[in-house]
């Protein structure tokens, strides 16, 4: 999903089918004719650690049906009374020099959710003004949506809204659209919309900079970095040995939007982070890709990551298990899906280690 917008542009597709809302997901009752009930046998137990027992899981290759990750709750604001200091001048990701006197009208857009989700971390959830369809946050829900037809900007309603601050990044567009706003006199502070574990920290403290609160960036920065290692430290004792073959796919609707997310779209992160081998990435594919029977009979994936609002909009385990050379994987054979909040799945922000941990569980049948 790293600079997804441009090579999805690139490839043809419509910018609004990532991360975009498609309406409630389907519950596992509805939508999977086989409900995740794991059975655990002394052959199938991952081993323990010397030093902390591991639970006693079902070998997740035996694991049936589709799980639903369930959704995050809004980021908590980091502990501690930290004082900010404005105006502040920062240099963005594009070399532009924004001085920013007022955080009083924050918007925070991009296409993943992050960079609001960051700011409520930051205890300035109450500045945010506007949101993209992106900001799933229910603190946010009842803001202005500032995007139309999926993720693409809308100046007007922007400008209405009289920020006085926007931070963004290219991730959503169209470019003319943070050109415009910044010549009017908004300040506009650009960030990398590369996003991935490693990244975090940085991005956080781009963000803290920018409305001049270093200290709570770098207290946020210290409570994510230790989530996720202590996630980390958890999904090593549930991983089975030989590491489950993952494969995630990007669904939406009934047509013929149907793609595989390579080892540049954050797929690679978020397998990797829960344990599993990106098959994608090891056949090489490394930006979005078509799905065909051919390319997934090739991955033949123990287990299938998805979006959970696409895969409500294509139909649910019937639509998905339709789509050509889906039900001639083993994770098709074996209905093994792991329906993620779109919000939440490619964010890598402040609630990474939850996120992490959340997707683990799903996948090794933690209860």
């Amino acid at each position: 999903m790293i600079r997804m917008r441009r090579r999805v542009a690139g490839a043809g597709l419509v910018l609004a089918m990532l991360v975009a809302g498609c309406g409630p997901s389907a519950t596992q009752s509805e939508t999977s004719p086989h409900s995740v009930a794991p059975t655990v046998s002394p052959s199938s137990t991952h081993s323990a650690t010397p030093s902390t027992a591991a639970p006693r899981l079902p070998d997740p290759r035996n694991l049936r049906g589709l799980t639903e990750v369930p959704d995050l709750s809004d980021p908590k604001p980091v502990d501690g009374s930290f004082g900010q200091k404005l105006p502040v001048t920062v240099t963005d990701v594009e070399n532009n020099t924004v001085t920013v006197t007022d955080t009083s009208r924050v918007l925070a857009l991009d296409l993943y959710g992050t960079l609001s989700r960051t700011l409520i971390g930051l205890g300035m959830g109450d500045k945010i003004v506007g949101r993209t369809v992106s900001s799933t946050e229910k603190q946010l829900h009842d803001l202005p949506v500032v995007t139309e037809n999926g993720h693409t900007l809308n100046v007007e309603a922007i400008a209405a809204l009289k920020p006085t601050l926007v931070i963004a990044d290219r991730s959503v567009g169209p470019r003319e659209a943070l050109d415009q706003l910044r010549k009017s006199g908004i300040p506009v502070v650009l960030v990398d919309p590369h996003r991935s574990v490693d990244k975090t920290a940085d991005l956080i403290r781009t963000v803290a900079k920018a409305v001049g609160k270093p200290a709570s960036g770098e207290a946020l920065v210290k409570r994510t970095e230790g989530e996720i290692d202590a996630a980390k430290k958890q999904i090593a004792q549930w991983a089975p040995k030989k590491p489950m073959k993952i494969a995630f796919l990007y669904v939406r609707g009934t047509a013929g939007i149907f793609f595989i997310l390579g080892s540049q779209d954050g797929a690679s992160e978020l397998i990797h982070g829960v344990g599993g081998d990106d098959v994608a990435g090891d056949k090489g594919i490394k930006s979005v890709a078509p799905a065909n029977a051919e390319s997934l009979v090739s991955l033949n994936p123990d287990a299938i990551f998805v979006m959970k609002d696409g895969l409500t909009s294509t139909g649910g385990m019937k639509g998905l298990l339709a789509r050509a050379g889906v039900a001639n994987t083993i994770a098709g054979r074996n209905h093994r899906v792991i329906a993620i909040p779109d919000g939440i799945s490619l964010s890598f922000g402040p609630q990474t280690g939850e996120v992490l941990t959340s997707v683990a569980k799903a996948l090794y049948g933690v209860k």
